[in-house]
């Protein structure tokens, strides 16, 4: 099988390209690399504005896994307008030319973040998304934007992914559990801003295990899913990043409890991605942790620009 991955050399795609090469399939990313390239040797990789794409760099591939755009908060409002092209326009166009390529399948990386605020109930894939902000705005709109294209001979799968932590050789420090791991490592403290907030945190290797299921489920399977590795209030994130750095490092680490208001809060079933994509995660937050510290001498300094999307993008923002 040929798959081509859009936006495959980043966070995601440095783990997942590996991965699928693992698997025996015949993988071409394209990617700017903003922030930087850190796939295997040997890979395909095509520098080239997705944009700039049509149906002729597409041709002849099975399948299209999109991981491109601007991927958290910050970078959405920092620059509005550009995360509504990139997270909403792209995405469609993307999808529509592949279809026209003779693609069969297109898998969409969308985001819990669609939720928005949520109280005390456990949302599944048909439960009311009323996100605000931009971010989850335009995660929406791509999502629906690709849905669309989808027929009998053209699948789309939407992964709705909980919020991403770990290890990858594209690494970034500016998600809760990799933040929380950093802070503990260099100041001896984890700072919790709302712990009674509830977030679906992903593995990233077990979101690298639904892209897996997702490429090999039957093309009759389409449709929207939910991907976690659990939900956890941020205050046992935190607590689990205190015991466990403590028993890594054997130094004390200090609780910094604070109660910031929050615009994001949501819990998610992921039964449906269990029942017809055969997604199981295999990792919790301890695990993540674990990864984490195996790796602490491939970092550095962790204050090093590359390892926060924001400060990048500011930088490429300011360079255009």
């Amino acid at each position: 099988m040929k798959i081509i991955l859009a936006g495959g050399a980043g966070y995601i795609g440095s783990v997942l390209t590996p991965l699928l090469m693992d698997y025996g399939y015949e993988v071409k990313v394209i990617d700017r690399c903003w922030f930087g390239n850190y796939l295997p040797e040997g890979t395909n990789l095509v520098n080239k504005n997705l944009f700039d794409c049509t149906r002729e760099d597409f041709a002849g591939y099975d399948q299209f896994i999109f991981l491109a755009g601007l991927s958290n908060d910050p970078m959405a409002e920092f620059s509005p307008s550009k995360n509504f092209i990139h997270n909403a326009a792209l995405p469609a166009y993307l999808a529509f030319e592949a279809k026209k390529a003779g693609i069969k399948r297109y898998i969409y990386a969308s985001s819990c973040s669609v939720y928005g605020y949520t109280v005390d109930q456990l949302y599944t894939e048909v439960s009311p998304v009323i996100c605000g902000y931009p971010y989850g705005i335009s995660k929406l709109q791509g999502e629906q934007g690709v849905l669309q294209l989808n027929d009998d001979k053209f699948s789309v799968i939407s992964l709705r992914q909980g919020t991403i932590c770990g290890f990858s050789p594209r690494m970034r420090m500016d998600l809760i559990v990799n933040t929380m791991f950093k802070t503990s490592m260099t100041e001896g403290r984890v700072t919790i801003n709302n712990p009674s907030i509830w977030r679906p945190i992903l593995d990233i290797r077990d979101a690298a295990s639904a892209y897996i299921r997702s490429i090999q489920a039957y093309y009759s399977i389409s449709g929207v899913f939910n991907i976690a590795s659990d939900n956890y209030t941020v205050g046992q994130v935190g607590d689990v990043v205190k015991h466990e750095s403590e028993k890594q490092t054997g130094k004390p680490v200090k609780l910094e409890i604070k109660n910031i208001e929050d615009y994001r809060n949501y819990k998610v079933s992921i039964e449906k991605a269990m029942t017809y994509l055969g997604f199981q995660p295999d990792y919790k937050v301890k695990d993540i942790l674990l990864d984490l510290f195996e790796h602490r001498d491939y970092y550095g300094d962790y204050e090093e620009e590359k390892y926060y999307n924001i400060r990048v993008f500011k930088n490429i923002s300011f360079q255009e």
